[in-house]
């Protein structure tokens, strides 16, 4: 299994660039860059944090590719 999100996706449709999302979630832009590459797996917390960013349940943004 790969963990894999939906951030870029979401990102675009608010037409959010990567550094707003960062600063909405308190993170560096880098951290954002490296969960959309799925190399980075977030905390429970940020998880929560970028899903209410977008009013998406945890499990509509990020999930595990079978």
């Amino acid at each position: 299994m790969k963990f894999s999100n939906k951030i870029k996706v979401l990102r675009a449709e608010l037409n959010l660039s990567q550094e707003e999302l960062a600063k909405k979630v308190n993170v560096r832009r880098e951290t954002i860059t490296h969960l959309e590459n799925c190399k980075y797996m977030p905390s429970l917390k940020l998880a929560y944090d970028i899903s209410k960013v977008f009013n998406k349940q945890i499990e509509e943004v990020f999930f595990f590719d079978e």
